[in-house]
């Protein structure tokens, strides 16, 4: 037998290179092609009658140094912490690279943050400075001040007289020289930026990352990527900028040449790919989800559904195929079957996304191995990665043409990733964060000189790393079965209609589920359970539970006895993103929501829906433990 596998690195594709800072990126890039499109968005959004047009690197490079300069000229000191909140679009990346410039360092807030998520990151970043994008936003800005410090002097976040067009006029005294000696002074210790963690296990975290972070994961994941990240290229950032993976993708895509354009809009996404005709995108799995409730949903209004589903299972088949056998034809009656269903609905998927997709990042969040069959089946490469806001995005990931489904691959370029004796990923390398903004939180995060993740894994025999859960959601059943519930739980978020699955069961007899569902989706179908906003809104609907049945009793088909779910409790619920149950990027606030349902989940023991055939629980009249 095989020794079993608990670290595998990668070397790093490049070790010496002259850019050292994440400025000298686009410098570099402007002297190799300084008329290439770097950007093709409508460059103020607020002017309805501002096209979308082409901007060129150094068109780009001319305004960052004029709002640079403007920066200077307000007192804006190399170490200071400037904030930046509003939409995913073009003037989010101006000021971002503006103020990494002259050596601040970039706190980026979600859209969405409430106020007092805000009034956390002014307080606790020291905050002196601030870009946002409504009135609202900029009066809870001024509202706040650091400890002992001025209130914040707030910019809308935009090219008019009150935003940058104030900062571009009042740098126009400021020499080239001055300038270039504030950004020179920068070293790649220096903090580039400081990403708050959504929050799911507590008070948000400020993770300290440095311009080497940012620079070392874009020259490696762009060698090792060439292929996607290209000059003939164009990607659509959907992803909030907040979010440390759009931002990498950013710089990624600046540095290699590849055309972005924004959409911060998720009801203007499909539009947006037809408009500008991707050749790769970075989603999360929901976004993918949805494309195929849309297919499923469209076949059935066609009363088609039981073709679709044939054809579904097909791509899946198909999907399988080529990550296995990438070299080998399929099967006679495979071909001929997707031939036939490619006519009737993947060429259709693939001109919907766009028609020029060659590869789909898919991370943030787990996929679910048949979901990025069914897309590879139809003929759109998904490749799944892993990563967190402590490793600056990216540190494993499925390569073109070498991916296998359910896993998240190698380490990339540059890192090694360990699994310890307790099943905990554990990281180092180019990207991985040197600690926190308060010291208080370095305490227990770092073991050996590696990172803790706080995710279990492991790696299969090509060294690809497998995620199965999450080390403080593990569940000790009272019978002292050690469960993690992250594979069931995506299971039974493949149903289009459940939102958010949690199993629940530390102490208990048995596992058993809350199940969240999916607003839009009820609506689409008219099944009615209407969430009311702030409340939780108990699901009766006969149709509504037997889908919900039929997904549990599919997800509990792939796991063992001990951790089946044996009773589960269905909601409609106004998740609203950056709210108290779940972040700006929908994850769940595991031990927020755990908290404030506890009652729900004792009730849940008692008058949960059991499900048909699972057996007497013989545990119904046991009392359960407080």
């Amino acid at each position: 037998m095989s020794e079993r596998l608990v670290e595998v690195s990668t070397p790093a594709r490049i070790v010496d290179d002259p850019r050292r800072i994440v400025s000298d990126l686009l410098i570099a890039r402007v002297e190799q092609a300084p008329r290439h499109p770097a950007f093709r968005v409508r460059v103020d959004p607020q002017l309805s009658e501002d096209p979308d047009r082409d901007v060129s690197t150094e068109e780009f490079h001319a305004l960052v140094v004029a709002v640079a300069k403007g920066l200077v000229a307000m007192g804006v000191r190399r170490g200071d912490t400037v904030g930046i909140q509003g939409p995913t679009g073009y003037p989010w990346a101006v000021a971002d690279m503006a103020c990494l410039w002259v050596g601040a360092v970039v706190v980026p807030l979600f859209d969405s943050a409430a106020a007092d998520q805000v009034g956390y990151a002014v307080t606790n970043a020291r905050m002196a400075w601030a870009f946002a994008s409504t009135p609202a936003q900029r009066a809870v800005r001024r509202g706040h001040r650091p400890p002992g410090g001025d209130p914040l002097t707030v910019w809308s976040l935009g090219f008019g007289p009150d935003g940058m067009g104030l900062l571009i006029d009042a740098g126009r005294a400021v020499e080239d020289a001055e300038l270039e000696q504030r950004r020179t002074t920068n070293t790649a210790q220096d903090d580039a930026t400081l990403v708050y963690t959504s929050g799911t296990e507590g008070h948000p975290k400020g993770v300290r990352i440095t311009h080497a972070n940012l620079v070392g994961q874009v020259l490696n994941i762009g060698a090792e990527y060439a292929d996607v990240v290209r000059e003939d290229g164009r990607t659509v950032i959907f992803l909030p900028l907040a979010h440390v993976l759009a931002r990498g993708l950013q710089l990624i895509c600046l540095a290699g040449g590849m055309t972005i354009s924004y959409e911060a809009d998720p009801g203007r996404a499909v539009a947006a790919l037809a408009k500008v005709h991707p050749t790769f995108l970075v989603v999360v799995p929901r976004v993918l989800q949805k494309i195929a409730e849309r297919i499923a949903a469209t076949a059935q209004a066609k009363h088609l559904g039981w073709l679709w589903r044939r054809a579904e299972r097909t791509a899946i088949a198909y999907g399988r195929h080529v990550q296995s056998a990438p070299t080998a034809r399929p099967p006679v009656g495979l071909r001929l079957r997707w031939r036939l269903y490619d006519r009737l609905f993947y060429a259709r998927v693939r001109e919907l996304m766009g028609g020029s997709l060659d590869y789909v990042l898919c991370g943030a969040a787990p996929l679910g191995a048949e979901l990025g069959l069914l897309f590879a089946g139809m003929g759109v490469e998904v490749i799944e990665g892993y990563g967190l806001t402590e490793t600056t995005a990216p540190l494993t990931g499925n390569r073109p043409g070498d991916h296998r489904a359910g896993t998240v691959g190698r380490p990339e370029p540059g890192h090694t990733v360990r699994i310890s004796a307790e099943g905990e990923i554990l990281a180092r390398g180019v990207g991985v964060s040197p600690g926190y903004w308060d010291p208080r939180d370095d305490q227990d995060a770092y073991v050996d000189g590696f990172l803790r993740t706080g995710d279990l894994g492991s790696f299969d025999a090509d060294g690809r790393l497998v995620i199965t859960g999450r080390l403080k959601d593990v569940i000790v059943t009272a019978g002292g079965k050690t469960i993690s519930p992250q594979g069931w739980q995506s299971d039974a978020e493949a149903e289009a209609l459940i939102a958010h699955a949690v199993v629940v069961g530390d102490s208990r007899p048995y596992p058993a589920a809350l199940i969240f569902l999916d607003q839009d989706e009820l609506d689409r179908q008219g099944l009615g359970a209407h969430a009311v906003p702030g409340l939780l809104w108990p699901v009766s609907e006969p149709r509504v539970l037997a889908r919900i049945d039929a997904a549990v009793e599919r997800a509990n088909a792939r796991v063992s006895g001990p951790e089946r779910v044996k009773r589960y409790a269905a909601y409609s619920v106004d998740l609203v993103p950056g709210g108290a149950w779940v972040t700006p990027t929908m994850k769940l606030r595991r031990a927020h929501l755990l908290a404030a349902m506890a009652s729900q989940v004792d009730a849940l023991y008692a008058q949960g829906r059991e499900l048909p055939g699972a057996g007497p629980l013989h545990d119904r009249n046991r009392k359960e433990p407080s």
